[in-house]
């Protein structure tokens, strides 16, 4: 039975392009059934004068090249995206970064022998930061029950501490990898995609901010608990002058070349990931609990990991439709393995779990229980030391 199926008269709208549902954030259909995030990668595809925003590059970095402590901050995770952005900026554009990561709690062990690799092979300053582990397990819990998302705590982390960082050692530019533009539509191709407070507080914090937090969780929580994860003051990063950029606005982002890049001179290696084909083996291999996040997505949404990369295969015309759909039919939707290690970790039952999922759906799917099959678990699941 068909992890995807529903009756006709609840299914979601689907992208007449690629294979995005109604349900999906920010998502809208043209008059012709084609969705915006579509439209965003055509206009990237067609209307974009790379060469020019190259240069528009080159003369940005020129302004800061040798300036500072570091020329800039690079936010990594040990992901495909990340990884490539340090390498283009060490070897391609030949600027001395500080590597900055801020670790979830998650980081499974191929990410963490790519993350060995890379610094040593780049030759950079690495800082690595994690927060405290029994404030993060309560921060999971409280922000599933609210936004039925539990990564509140990595979303906030991961864009608030390099900025942090850049205060912290007097670093105006911040250079992070792929623009959102390509997943979603908060912003738009034509435009320069900043990652600033604005962006933050739009969607990153899922609308909650380190102070909301606070009041929410209570339980002896103070704010200065939830330091890693407040974004700095807009008048402390003015005063230091600070640029946010995306690398991809810059030059046109293709993760399978990229991928292809990384591994050839870094040794990077891709790994298996829950509700994922191996042909996929680059994408989000840096969080054990990934596909717990995308088995979520797919209670609320009806969508998992593999319809949002079968998408961008279809937008640059490596995959037909009728594969991606065949595709998703066959990964999307089932029960991760590592969805027992999550419960264990936050103390819930599964029965509570998919309870909290479904309270957060998006009409007009509804998630049938009953039809879910059980994953594989992955195999490295046996070293994880979550608790």
């Amino acid at each position: 039975m068909s992890n995807t199926a529903q009756s006709d008269a609840a299914a979601p709208r689907r992208c007449a392009r690629c294979l995005l549902l109604e349900t999906h954030d920010t998502l809208v259909f043209d008059n012709e059934g084609v969705c915006n995030v579509c439209r965003n990668v055509e206009h990237k595809q067609q209307r974009i004068d790379w060469p020019a925003r190259e240069q528009e590059l080159r003369t940005l970095l020129d302004t800061y090249r040798g300036k500072y402590a570091y020329d800039c901050i690079v936010p990594f995770s040990g992901g495909k995206d990340s990884t490539f952005t340090l390498y283009a900026l060490v070897a391609r554009y030949r600027l001395k970064p500080l590597v900055v990561c801020f670790d979830h709690g998650f980081m499974r062990p191929t990410v963490l022998a790519d993350t060995e690799r890379a610094i040593r092979r780049l030759g950079t300053d690495f800082l690595k930061f994690r927060a405290d582990w029994t404030v993060v397990k309560k921060l999971m819990l409280e922000s599933l029950r609210r936004k039925g998302d539990f990564c509140w705590h990595c979303h906030t982390g991961i864009f608030s501490f390099p900025m942090q960082m850049a205060l912290k050692f007097q670093v105006p530019l911040v250079i992070w990898g792929q623009p959102n533009t390509e997943y979603n539509a908060y912003f738009r191709m034509d435009e320069p995609e900043l990652v600033d407070e604005k962006r933050f507080n739009r969607y990153v914090n899922l609308g909650i901010t380190a102070e909301d937090m606070v009041g929410m969780v209570g339980g002896g929580i103070e704010l200065r608990d939830l330091e890693p994860f407040r974004y700095p003051p807009k008048e402390a990063l003015r005063t230091l002058g600070y640029r946010s950029i995306c690398l991809g606005t810059y030059i046109p982002w293709d993760v399978k070349e990229q991928t292809r890049i990384i591994e050839k001179e870094l040794g990077w290696q891709g790994d298996v990931v829950e509700g994922v084909p191996d042909a996929y083996s680059y994408e989000k291999i840096e969080c054990a609990m990934q596909g717990v996040r995308d088995y979520l997505r797919f209670i609320k949404r009806g969508m998992g990991r593999t319809n949002h990369l079968a998408s961008i295969d279809i937008r640059d015309g490596r995959l037909t439709r009728s594969e991606g759909l065949r595709m998703m039919e066959q990964y999307d939707g089932k029960r991760p393995a590592s969805l027992d290690a999550f419960l264990e970790l936050v103390g819930l039952t599964e029965e509570e779990f998919t309870k909290i999922a479904m309270e957060h759906s998006v009409a007009p799917h509804h998630h049938d229980p009953s039809r879910v099959e059980r994953g594989p678990a992955l195999p490295d699941q046996h070293l994880w030391k979550l608790q």
